[in-house]
């Protein structure tokens, strides 16, 4: 059986909050799908950035592809690290003026006021796997609807093949009718591309609709419950 992408064990990280972010013990398999509900927007931005490696925890340790985050020694080790990751956030800057395709077209090339045929193809082939219509290609971003925002913030995360896709309250601002139609595709696009897939969500029809565990968090204890009253406790020795 392949090492887990991310295990968390006896986690705790002060952050200005009422209490400190905790996390009993997780684990998630290459490949996995796991929404994690409980964290509120606040303490979902902190786990995104203990996953990542771009902050430490107080105590207790955040291990990913093998190796504890305590460990890396230096940015260039760091930089490769987060690359393996695909963030989908409010908090990834969208270029406004500009066109889907422009937004698109940045992880591939900085030349974007036109880019280059070569972006530009890679760009519209994004858009297609992430379900923007042809029609959106040529909008500025400004004009777009909220699940159209989730899809470029989506492409953009996926442009590189991360291991690991992580989606910070992606549909707090989606029609609940619109959805499954959105959580269908963050699945099938994780799917495609063999990305473990974390989700940090209060939305339970999002988290249902991707399929895979469902767990929340009793922020007071840090042990994760799976949906249904269970707990829910996972080691890797």
């Amino acid at each position: 059986m392949s090492a887990p992408v991310l295990e968390i064990a006896d986690l705790s990280k002060n952050y200005g909050g009422l209490r400190p972010l905790r996390v009993a013990a997780l684990a998630v398999d290459p490949g996995e799908q796991v929404s994690l509900i409980g964290l509120d927007q606040p303490m979902a931005e902190v786990f995104v950035n203990l996953v990542t490696g771009a902050s430490v925890a107080d105590r207790g340790e955040v291990t990913l592809f093998g190796r504890a985050t305590s460990a890396i020694a230096d940015s260039t080790e760091w930089l490769a690290l987060v690359d393996r990751f695909g963030i989908v956030s409010d908090r990834v800057v969208l270029l406004e003026a500009m066109t889907v395709l422009q937004n698109l077209a940045l992880p591939f090339t900085l030349e974007i006021e036109p880019p280059s045929a070569e972006a530009r193809e890679r760009a519209a082939a994004l858009a297609v796997e992430v379900g923007l219509a042809e029609g959106d290609f040529e909008k500025p971003i400004a004009a777009l609807d909220a699940p159209g925002r989730v899809r470029v913030r989506l492409g953009r995360a996926v442009a590189f093949d991360p291991a690991v896709l992580l989606l910070e309250h992606p549909t707090a601002s989606i029609d609940p009718r619109i959805v499954p139609a959105v959580a269908e595709r963050v699945r099938s696009v994780a799917a495609a591309r063999g990305a473990a897939l974390i989700a940090l969500t209060a939305d339970r029809a999002f988290a249902k609709a991707l399929g895979g565990r469902i767990l929340e968090l009793d922020a007071a204890t840090g042990r994760m419950a799976e949906r249904g009253g269970r707990w829910f406790k996972r080691w890797r020795g």
